[in-house]
């Protein structure tokens, strides 16, 4: 199945009832298989334009790299697949512009934006994310978060500091410890997974995920899995319902399909000598 109809995306960004306007930022390609969502932050309208360009910057970009590439394969030089040095290389390029936009306007200063990156290919997924903006996996009754934040608050649960349920009064919700566009260089963390048919992944800022509860979430998702677009909506309205204090962002790929990459000819002929 080709990749744009074995992929149903829907992507949606709200800015909440208690901003003034939205921070948040979202990219989604059926057809290159990529979905990018960015969550800004900085004083006046920094946050925006962080997020703006990460988008912007991101989704131009790997719309060419991807028509020249094959993220399987390994790259010789560091033994890593290419999904992942591009990437790497793309944000890296990302987080140097926005960087020196903060440092020649003053306006800017400070601004930077998380991000979640999920690029699709061959039945498996290269997901890029920093901050703590999410990507969780529904996968039959399963439902699990993918990423793991780069806050304060993941690394006080993971010492032992505090526990899940006192991390939900927290004031340190919101203090991410990796941004991009906020120092001169960032580390994205990369991580492959298998993708199967009948999978569901939810990329979302925290907007979504500090107002709603998983496990209402995952309800949400398994009730609306077959209707991407109210399944959105539905998850905006509940995040705005329990306050809406933050930009609401939600991406949704439902995997309609296998999409392995053909078999040549010659593939079938060494299998079959072996």
């Amino acid at each position: 199945m080709k990749l744009q109809e074995a992929l149903e995306i829907v992507a949606r960004t709200d800015p909440g009832i208690v901003r003034g306007h939205n921070e948040d930022a979202v990219f989604a390609d059926a057809s290159h298989g990529f979905v990018v969502l960015a969550d800004g932050m900085g004083g006046y309208n920094a946050g925006e334009v962080a997020s703006g360009m990460t988008t912007t910057l991101l989704s131009t970009s790997l719309q060419q790299v991807i028509d020249n590439c094959q993220p399987q394969e390994l790259d010789p030089a560091s033994g890593k697949r290419f999904s992942h040095v591009h990437i790497a290389e793309q944000v890296a390029i990302t987080n140097d512009s926005i960087f020196k936009a903060a440092q020649s306007q003053p306006q800017y200063a400070g601004m930077g934006t998380t991000l979640v990156i999920a690029w699709f290919y061959e039945n498996q997924m290269t997901v890029g994310h920093i901050g703590d903006s999410r990507l969780y996996r529904l996968r039959g009754e399963e439902f699990s978060q993918v990423t793991r934040d780069h806050s304060l608050l993941q690394e006080q649960l993971d010492s032992g500091m505090i526990t899940p349920e006192e991390a939900k009064f927290s004031q340190n919700k919101n203090l991410v410890t990796r941004a991009l566009g906020v120092d001169p260089e960032v580390e994205v963390e990369i991580r492959d997974y298998d993708v199967l048919p009948g999978d569901l992944y939810l990329l979302c800022s925290d907007g979504l995920c500090d107002m709603v509860e998983d496990d209402e979430i995952s309800m949400t998702l398994q009730t609306l899995q077959n209707n991407l677009e109210l399944a959105a909506d539905q998850l905006i309205q509940m995040a705005n319902d329990n306050g809406g204090r933050d930009n609401i962002s939600v991406i949704l790929v439902k995997v309609r399909g296998d999409f392995a990459a053909p078999v040549c000819w010659w593939q079938k002929l060494l299998a079959w000598f072996k």
